[in-house]
């Protein structure tokens, strides 16, 4: 429990954009800067960072171990694969949240042929874990959607 005589030293923190730390696990064809961390802000349960893709650009196949991850897409379009061979595919855009469970091989594709994607990452853990794989992708994927608001799965 936080010391409410020192909510001055011990409360709400600021990471200010230039103070991103790009040391950290890297995956290829992304670049991963993190923000709240345990040094940074003193965050104990929370990894948050962000995620840049440039026009046209994929990463490597990885996973993240026991760890929960939210992407929040702030501008661009982020294709998602996953699967053993990175068989499902579906979009999100500017605006949308994707939600990555513990330990499925994904990759973040961008869309987008003209524009960067950006995004803010959250991590359920302070715990860099990034397992980048080895994979044999399928050579097309089927696009899966979730929820009211997307189409029927299709083959």
């Amino acid at each position: 429990m936080t010391d409410k005589a020192n909510w001055g030293e011990n409360g709400v923190r600021i990471v200010r954009s230039h103070e991103l730390d790009s040391n950290t696990p890297q995956t290829p064809g992304m670049s991963r800067a993190a923000a709240i961390t345990f040094a940074k802000a003193g965050a104990k349960k929370l990894w948050a960072g962000t995620v840049n893709i440039q026009p046209d650009a994929k990463t490597g196949a990885h996973h993240h171990g026991e760890l929960e991850s939210v992407i929040y897409v702030l501008s661009g379009r982020a294709r998602m694969r996953w699967g053993e061979r990175l068989e499902y595919v579906a979009e999100a855009e500017a605006g949308d949240f994707i939600y990555v469970p513990p330990y499925v091989p994904h990759q973040e594709i961008n869309a987008q042929p003209d524009e960067p994607l950006v995004c803010v990452l959250v991590r359920s853990d302070q715990e860099a874990v990034v397992v980048n794989l080895d994979i044999d992708a399928v050579e097309s994927a089927k696009a899966i959607w979730v929820g009211p608001n997307h189409p029927a799965a299709s083959g």
